[in-house]
């Protein structure tokens, strides 16, 4: 297992690209924020999609560093989004993820998207990843 800052500090250095910021690692989850920008908006002012399942990807990889430790060759296999309203433009995206299930070669986690404040769910995400052989901890 991989604590908050350890998950973090390789975040950091790894994906400077980020911007998502990690919020909770833990307990077979991860809540992940990013603050949206004009560039990340799309035509009609809402939040474009692959910020969206971009953020949905950093929440489960986080959960999963949180759940087997520091394994940077874990992937993305499969990552399935379904849009359920529009997200506000002006308010960071919240990813929250709980993984269903990790096993020695794959794990399956589900993330909900969220506009800051919101209380109802912008998307519903659900993506699996791929562990290298020998490196998970389970």
């Amino acid at each position: 297992m991989a604590t908050r800052e350890e998950v973090k500090a390789f975040i950091t250095a790894e994906f400077p690209q980020t911007k998502c910021m990690i919020r909770e690692v833990g307990n077979g989850g991860a809540t992940v924020s990013h603050e949206v920008g004009p560039n990340e908006l799309r035509p009609g002012g809402t939040v474009s999609g692959p910020v969206l399942m971009g953020v949905a990807d950093v929440a489960l990889y986080v959960a999963l560093l949180g759940e087997i430790g520091i394994v940077p060759l874990a992937v993305t296999t499969n990552l399935t989004i379904n849009f359920l309203r529009r997200p506000s433009a002006a308010k960071s995206i919240i990813g929250v993820c709980r993984l269903i299930k990790v096993g020695k070669k794959l794990a399956v986690g589900e993330v909900e998207l969220y506009s800051e404040g919101a209380n109802e769910p912008v998307a519903h995400v659900v993506g699996t990843y791929s562990i290298p052989p020998s490196k998970c901890n389970c």
